[in-house]
């Protein structure tokens, strides 16, 4: 019985063996070229700090095999980083080396308090600008400490004393040390450029490793006299003693430990992802990065590095990358690194003493200059937030790192609140017509210049007001109403318009479909037709709630009211042309029996209101666009995919008009893959008439808030009834799958968190669709010639407000779905 019970067990442990047995080389091999890295960085950082060396080795030794077993990326590599050297250093000058190790324990215990409520999403949601402006700073204070240390001396207190005492330093420069860190940095730069076969050979020592070993060699070798390093006696490493200073002090210095540590932790093991994600196929991909079980990892990490004496612990990109590219395929080779530095720390103090501290400062400084990145600059100034990353980056060189990023955190609020408040108002004469432009937001702020510039149109004029904005408040409301009664009143004339000079209804206001207080004053407001807009109906401008766009349900009795007036007062002519009439439209002008038929059908009625006003308002406008295209046929410029639900207008969303789209419409914007669509072949066969036959050059999937197919899916449950739409709906189940699972992109909104889990669903379902697209023939093949693109779009019905699928994923590891501005 018990042989017969083991030998399942054994059986279900072999493949676990087989794997470990498989992936060792591969991690091992990783993990001696991280360890190569780690080494002299580790010293460097803690030199760069002015902490114990061990204490480097400690951090490194923690963070790879406490965080390395325990953290949720399972190729991200920990250790000392150079994203903290500025405020542990500060820390270490203010209070000592044992009170902060103390505080790195404290910091490391709010990491595991994080962690378990999960908010380390919640953390990465600080702007990008503040980040990288931090990081940036941050690299700008390493490089200045440093540089002093390259040149012979001794570094100052701050960056700003670092700047102060170069021009002394530069007058005294010592020729030893500066020709060692010279060799340093002249490896670090020219070693990854080295040509030839024998290069490619070379180039597999780690540069870093090179720069500090061709430095210590020459050291070595020309007999220079130069401060090296000095491990002493790990039985006189200083441990940790219960913190002693301001009680506030000390809380912010654990607070600024706790909220730099954990976001660049964070966005290491996001880049880490990407890199895996952009390297490898899904066969050979370890688990996404659980970063709340990360967020635990670096907690331990911290708690166990200060309680030995080490600095901080961070997830650090620079080992990360090159654990990837080295081949590791899971977490032991970041916890064989960890013990690659133990056993360095206790057999090679000989060897690490006789590195010169100028290479490793130099090595230092050369990491910190990198820190300030022209891929970042780039990204900022194309999303204008120069000035906020340009603020974080002085704030953090000057103050330091909490003050840079509370500085950058202001100036980013009010950046935000000027875009939003900010309003241009202008006046043009020409021909006798005064063009007033207004830009912008439409607020109380904005009154005064819009009262002054109105009021400069003479009595009598012509007026052409031109709102180019998506809001406008009350006070601006009453502001444009008051100017536009006296201006009508005293014989002039006024013509409002949106964006591009598309019509308002009417003349009023209250009937421009937007422009009521708090309401769309911007071109959302106007249709999607040739015309650039319908007018009002007869009667619609002194009714509120009768707009452009208005929907049936939403028309007050007044029109059915005046529908049956103009019935019965027509009832009598039109007696005589039955026949004509009845080849009109119902409920048009001379209709008969319109509003009794409104009122036995009230769909049909609705129905036939909306084509009356059709072809009384709209038919004139378009008819000789809608000839030609009968004419000479229909060529579209996309395919638009998007949801059978009633509120998206896509000619209204997207301001198109005849023509201009393909339109495919169905349950949750799906677009079912080739041979799984049970007989129902009718979305591959608009696919392809439009790819292949219209030659559209682009497909644009668009999904919506609210869907209530995404919250069928959701709430769909194993052994329901099939009925046709819980069929159709089956097509919607990659989507489902793809939003739990961590092998895939994030999908978010550009500025915050998706609302709940239909939202979370909607959004995904785009970017799944879009991956569904890619897998029909036609679409491939005008993909990989380059003459068709694929967009996938978000409409947001509460907020009227379109988003559009940003290309690749951002650093946060999230499919970005962005505002799309009226300057767009």
């Amino acid at each position: 019985m018990t042989a017969t019970a083991s030998a399942p067990s054994a059986a279900r442990q072999r493949p676990g063996a087989r794997n470990f047995r498989k992936d060792l080389p591969a991690d091992l091999s990783a993990s001696a070229a991280v360890f190569l890295i780690a080494l002299p960085l580790s010293l460097g950082i803690a030199l760069a700090t002015g902490a114990p060396l061990q204490a480097g080795l400690v951090a490194a030794a923690a963070g790879g095999i406490v965080a390395g077993r325990l953290g949720g990326a399972p190729l991200q590599v920990s250790g000392p980083a150079a994203g903290l050297t500025v405020v542990t250093a500060e820390l270490i000058q203010r209070y000592g080396w044992r009170t902060t190790c103390a505080i790195t324990v404290l910091a490391g215990c709010c990491q595991l308090g994080l962690a378990f409520l999960r908010t380390a999403r919640s953390a990465l949601m600080v702007s990008p600008a503040i980040v990288h402006g931090m990081l940036a700073g941050i690299g700008v204070t390493i490089a200045l400490a440093q540089l002093h240390i390259v040149l012979g001396g001794t570094p100052q207190s701050s960056a700003v004393a670092n700047v102060a005492g170069l021009p002394a330093q530069l007058s005294h420069p010592h020729p030893a040390a500066l020709a060692v860190s010279a060799l340093t940095l002249c490896v670090l730069l020219g070693w990854n450029r080295l040509p030839g076969r024998v290069g490619r050979a070379l180039r597999k020592v780690p540069a870093a490793l090179a720069a500090v070993a061709s430095a210590t060699a020459f050291a070595a070798l020309a007999g220079l006299a130069l401060p090296r390093v000095d491990l002493p006696s790990w039985s006189s490493h200083a441990l940790p003693e219960p913190p002693r200073g301001p009680v506030l002090g000390l809380i912010a210095a654990v607070l600024t430990i706790t909220l730099v540590g954990s976001v660049e932790s964070l966005l290491s093991s996001v880049a880490t992802d990407k890199l895996i994600a952009a390297e490898r196929d899904t066969r050979g991909r370890p688990p996404r990065a659980d970063l709340d079980r990360e967020l635990r990892g670096q907690g331990a990490a911290n708690i166990v590095s200060g309680l030995l004496g080490g600095l901080p612990v961070t997830g650090v990109a620079v080992r990360s990358v090159a654990n990837v590219k080295s081949g590791a395929v899971s977490r032991k080779s970041a916890m064989f690194h960890g013990l690659w530095v133990v056993l360095a720390a206790g057999l090679l103090v000989p060897v690490l003493d006789l590195i010169p501290l100028a290479a490793l400062a130099a090595l230092v400084m050369f990491v910190g200059v990198q820190m300030v990145s022209i891929t970042h600059l780039r990204t900022v100034t194309r999303h204008r937030e120069v000035l906020v990353y340009a603020t974080t980056i002085a704030a953090v060189v000057l103050g330091g790192v909490l003050e840079g990023v509370a500085v950058g955190i202001a100036v980013a609020v009010a950046l935000a609140l000027r875009r939003l408040t900010r309003t241009r108002i202008s006046m043009e004469e020409a021909g006798g017509v005064h063009r007033i432009t207004a830009r912008g937001q439409l607020t109380f702020l904005a009154v005064p210049r819009l009262s002054r510039v109105l009021n400069q149109v003479p009595h009598g004029g012509h007026a052409v007001v031109e709102l180019d904005g998506s809001f406008m408040d009350h006070a601006a409301y009453e502001t444009l109403h008051d100017w536009q009664e006296s201006h009508l009143a005293h014989g002039g004339s006024l013509e409002l318009t949106g964006r591009g000079g598309a019509a308002f209804s009417g003349g009023a206001p209250e009937a421009a479909g937007g422009l009521a207080p708090g309401g769309d004053g911007g071109p959302g407001a106007r249709e999607g037709t040739a015309s650039g807009g319908h007018r009002a109906e007869a009667g619609r401008g002194s009714h509120q709630c009768c707009r452009p766009w208005t929907p049936w349900q939403n028309h007050c009795d007044h029109r059915a009211a005046a529908a049956t007036l103009t019935a019965r007062a027509e009832e009598g002519g039109a007696a005589g042309a039955e026949g004509a009439v009845a080849r009109t439209i119902p409920g048009a002008a001379g209709a008969p029996g319109g509003a009794a038929a409104a009122a036995v059908r009230p769909g049909a009625g609705q129905l036939a209101s909306g084509i009356g006003a059709f072809q009384r308002d709209t038919a004139p406008h378009v008819r000789e666009e809608l000839a030609r295209l009968a004419r000479e046929g229909q060529r579209p410029s996309q395919l638009f995919l998007t949801c059978a639900d009633s509120r998206l207008v896509t000619s209204m969303i997207t301001a198109s008009g005849p023509g201009d789209l393909f339109t495919v419409r169905n349950v949750g914007n799906l677009v079912p893959l080739p041979g799984a669509e049970s007989g129902d072949d009718s979305v591959a066969a608009a696919i392809e008439y439009a790819v292949d036959v219209l030659q559209v050059a682009s497909i644009t999937v668009c999904g919506h808030s609210g869907c209530g197919a995404m919250q069928a899916l959701l709430n769909s449950r194993p052994g329901a009834p099939i009925t046709p739409l819980t069929r159709w709906l089956r097509h919607g189940l990659p989507s489902l799958e793809r939003m739990g699972s961590r092998h895939h992109a994030w999908a978010r909104i550009s500025g915050r968190l998706p609302a709940d889990a239909v939202e979370q669903l909607c959004l995904t379902n785009v970017v799944q669709q879009l991956e569904h697209l890619r897998a029909h023939e036609s679409v491939a093949r005008r993909l990989a010639e380059g003459t068709l693109e694929l967009h996938g779009m978000y409409f947001h019905v509460g907020e009227a407000q379109a988003y559009l699928l940003s290309a690749g994923e951002d650093f946060f590891d999230c499919r970005v779905f962005d505002t799309v501005g009226q300057n767009a």
